[in-house]
């Protein structure tokens, strides 16, 4: 993307390094000061040096607490009076809820349809009146303009706004304060908020960093803005956080000038990440905060031997989402194998692959049988297994057994 006249234009963005420095000031106390720490593992990985900036360990889980108190603390009594409304798909929901109701505010939420029970749930927990409208972030945000103005809410934007995009900044001037000499820092891009305020901040601080953004497959908004493209915006994804059909004015012009690249990343890799980062690190991302590490792994070439800062921008997910990622990612590792074993009938037969599959070291978890397969002998049946193995040449190994004794698998 083009950076020209980089001086000239930056001087004309709607944000600067010193409104980062007042929102910094402003929210210092009342939101965490999240570590930033190097991941020996991860860097062996990816081959390149990688630090995790822990957004997720805030008290909401999310980022969003930065931008939200900031914007917040600049209402004047008055419009704080009149209570705030704010849409989103639940992490700037939970950050505009709970700061307000610290602070005393009336808050109205709305969320698309299907946001996950988890943040819905986190929401109300704070106080904020919920409402579910829409099936999108853009349908959302066409009833919470509506409901403003017909009950004289303050609107909070969750990312094409100065405060807020000030407010996400700070997350760079911790970063760049906590480690030296970072190569590039990676950012997930929704709207654009995040990015655009920790690009303001870390270039201000470092004008030869590099920064990218990432976006899903499915919602690549920003970068069909920057690049001119057309892309479809549409689908499920596991980035409920960043599938945002436009980007923000603002956050659209700091992002052309300041971000050197996007990364678009698929909803496999993104669950690749969550997966590995839950299990090197120990930590619970949801899949926007886990697309910076994605991006790494899909771009190996771009980031080998330089020294990275991933931001894990938050970690609300749904727990059965999360289980369904943890047991797709153990399949796609060769760590839980299904079978279909065509086995005869009779007694005793069950009990021998049994023993053949614990022979091997696998560990059966289900046990299916199908006798109505019309397409075999009524002779026969259809042995359905789910296996635990330690990884993909285990699971070869336990296919190896049971077909040296005979059996025939499909599949």
């Amino acid at each position: 993307m083009p950076t020209r006249h980089k001086v000239r234009i930056s001087r004309l963005l709607p944000v600067s390094i010193d409104d980062v420095r007042l929102a910094a000031e402003a929210i210092r106390g009342a939101v965490e000061h999240t570590p930033t720490r190097p991941s020996r593992t991860l860097s062996d990985i990816a081959g390149c040096e990688i630090w995790l900036k822990f957004e997720n360990l805030q008290f909401t889980a999310s980022f969003k607490d930065r931008g939200a108190l900031n914007k917040l603390l600049s209402l004047a009594p008055s419009e704080r009076a009149r209570g705030v409304i704010a849409m989103s798909a639940g992490n700037h929901a939970q950050g505009v809820a709970y700061h307000a109701g610290r602070l005393g505010i009336p808050a109205t939420i709305v969320m698309p349809l299907g946001t996950p029970f988890a943040k819905v749930r986190h929401t109300k927990g704070f106080g904020a009146r919920v409402v579910l409208e829409g099936a999108t972030l853009s349908e959302a945000s066409v009833h919470a303009r509506a409901l403003a103005e017909k009950e004289n809410l303050v609107f909070v934007h969750p990312y094409d706004d100065e405060k807020i995009i000030a407010g996400q900044g700070t997350v760079a001037l911790e970063m760049l304060g906590d480690a030296e000499n970072f190569d590039a820092l990676v950012v997930p891009i929704g709207g654009g908020g995040l990015v655009s305020g920790v690009a303001v901040a870390a270039k201000a601080l470092n004008p030869n960093i590099d920064i990218y953004g990432v976006q899903t497959r499915v919602y690549p908004s920003m970068y069909n803005a920057i690049t001119g493209s057309s892309l479809p915006c549409v689908g499920q994804t596991m980035a409920e956080g960043i599938a945002v059909k436009e980007p923000g004015r603002l956050t659209t012009a700091i992002v052309r000038e300041l971000v050197k690249d996007i990364i678009l990343v698929g909803e496999g890799e993104i669950e690749h990440a969550i997966a590995a980062l839950l299990e090197v690190e120990k930590t619970l991302v949801e899949g926007a905060g886990a697309s910076a590490y994605a991006a790494v792994c899909a771009r190996p070439d771009l980031f080998r031997g330089r020294k990275v800062g991933l931001v894990l921008s938050g970690g609300n997910v749904d727990m059965r989402l999360l289980s369904n990622v943890i047991l797709r990612e153990l399949s796609r590792e060769g760590r839980i194998l299904s079978l279909v074993i065509e086995i005869v009938d009779r007694p005793g037969v069950l009990a021998q692959v049994a023993t053949l599959v614990g022979e091997a070291g696998g560990n059966i978890l289900e046990v299916l049988h199908n006798r109505m397969a019309t397409d075999t002998s009524a002779k026969l049946a259809h042995l359905g297994m789910t296996v635990e193995a330690r990884d993909a040449e285990h699971a070869e190994e336990i296919r190896g057994h049971l077909r040296s004794h005979g059996f025939q698998l499909q599949g």
